[in-house]
């Protein structure tokens, strides 16, 4: 398995991935936002930035990151926004290896904290983050603008 990131070519291989994401948490995009998105995450000039897994040809998962300040360190952070592996692909550490990666292009950046979010629901998925970080038990609010 190769892990890179994400390149304009990639569109076809990551779209599908993107779509499952999305259907994974049963949400859905229009298709100019979808289009956006991938434009901001391979364009090179927005502080974000995304990840693909390959296994030879065929694309596994997929991460996307974006760096923002904070008022409690000079490094920024580094938001891990989106993590998916394809069904069927699960725990065979393609999640793990795609966060790993996420850490090591926050350090290139100098950032001082990985942080994400994961649904109360999303089990699976809560087994390998209790392993590789700390919960610190805050809450999430938010207000729909």
């Amino acid at each position: 398995m190769i892990i890179r990131p994400l390149a304009l070519s990639d569109r076809a291989s990551w779209e599908p991935l993107w779509q499952g994401y999305l259907t994974f948490y049963k949400a859905s995009l229009a298709a100019e936002a979808t289009d956006l998105t991938f434009s901001r995450l391979t364009g090179g000039t927005e502080p974000m930035g995304g990840l693909i897994a390959l296994d030879g040809d065929v694309a596994v998962g997929i991460a996307h990151w974006i760096t923002h300040r904070s008022c409690w360190t000079a490094g920024d952070y580094c938001y891990l926004q989106d993590l998916f592996v394809a069904p069927g692909r699960r725990g065979g550490g393609i999640g793990r290896a795609l966060i790993e990666t996420v850490f090591e292009k926050a350090l290139s950046m100098a950032c001082t904290r990985v942080h994400w979010l994961t649904h109360e629901t999303n089990v699976e998925a809560t087994q390998l983050y209790d392993r590789i970080a700390d919960r610190p038990g805050f809450v999430q609010y938010r207000k729909i603008l």
